[in-house]
């Protein structure tokens, strides 16, 4: 990792919801959110065809303790889970490959939030 700072190619937010189908009509229809990129039940990400602005919805996490408020994308996870070792932030989620294939974990920010630290093989 450059200068031992992690690269954010993309910050999404995690919008905790009861359940994400009942609420996506919200969030495709008045918000404009309308391309489905994905939907697993429990997680689903919108974007707007206009503008590219996005949003997960999460009901809870599929294989983590903790949900997570915000989804940090980057080209260099393990380097980015050896920094967050190094400076002492809780790992409440370990380095793994998830069965739906993104390679990531969950860590606490000192103020409290869980930050889901992601690499996709695109």
């Amino acid at each position: 990792m450059d200068n031992q700072l992690m690269h954010a190619k993309r910050i999404m937010a995690n919008l905790k919801v009861a359940d994400v189908n009942a609420a996506k009509d919200f969030y495709t229809g008045f918000l404009g959110l309308s391309n489905e990129e994905f939907n697993m039940g429990w997680v689903a990400r919108y974007t707007s065809p206009r503008s590219g602005a996005q949003v997960q919805l999460v009901t809870s996490d599929a294989t983590a303790a903790d949900d997570a408020a915000v989804s940090i994308h980057t080209d260099d996870v393990e380097g980015a889970y050896a920094e967050a070792q190094r400076l002492g932030y809780e790992i409440v989620h370990p380095l793994q490959t998830e069965e739906w294939g993104v390679h990531r974990f969950l860590v606490r920010a000192p103020d409290g939030n869980v930050v889901n630290v992601v690499q996709h093989d695109d």
